[in-house]
């Protein structure tokens, strides 16, 4: 597998993936987290736009997707119930998913994204079982409470490479 940015031109594919994704979090006890339309179109094109959306590759075919970027996110300024391992520099990954072609493709998503910066930080719905999974086998803390743009709980996790 390989990571590369998304280009506009993947658009199309990233929402289909997006739309599977929606389905397979209602029907696995998770139907609020992204609802029916998130993330909606234009925001997918803005995370190309400005260079935080990469697609994971197999076999020439895009089999995972994902919003990465290092820096402060104002969503995890504050965090309830806990506290992040340590504040130094982190990068985040939001809005992954995978075709679900491959086997570990998110989890070589998480580490490609980790191995960049170090420093990771993630969320997850509290209902988003598999996602709390995924973060637990990969040696995510979880930290706290953390609270999105529209005002929902989310989980939060940390893993930072020693």
């Amino acid at each position: 597998m390989e990571i590369r940015k998304s280009q506009l031109t993947d658009l199309d594919t990233l929402m289909k993936m997006y739309e599977n994704a929606r389905s397979f979090m209602s029907s696995h006890g998770n139907p609020t987290q992204w609802g029916n339309t998130y993330p909606p179109k234009p925001l997918v094109a803005k995370d190309i736009e400005e260079g935080c959306s990469y697609v994971c590759i197999e076999q020439d075919k895009i089999v995972a997707t994902f919003y990465y970027k290092e820096g402060r996110d104002d969503t995890y300024v504050k965090i309830y119930e806990g506290q992040w391992l340590d504040d130094s520099p982190y990068g985040v990954i939001h809005r992954i998913t995978s075709d679900g072609t491959v086997r570990g493709a998110a989890t070589y998503c998480i580490n490609w994204a980790l191995n960049q910066c170090g420093n990771l930080r993630m969320d997850t719905h509290r209902d988003n079982m598999v996602m709390q999974h995924t973060l637990d086998k990969n040696g995510f803390t979880y930290c706290g409470i953390i609270y999105s743009d529209d005002g929902t709980e989310r989980l939060a996790y940390q893993k930072k490479i020693k």
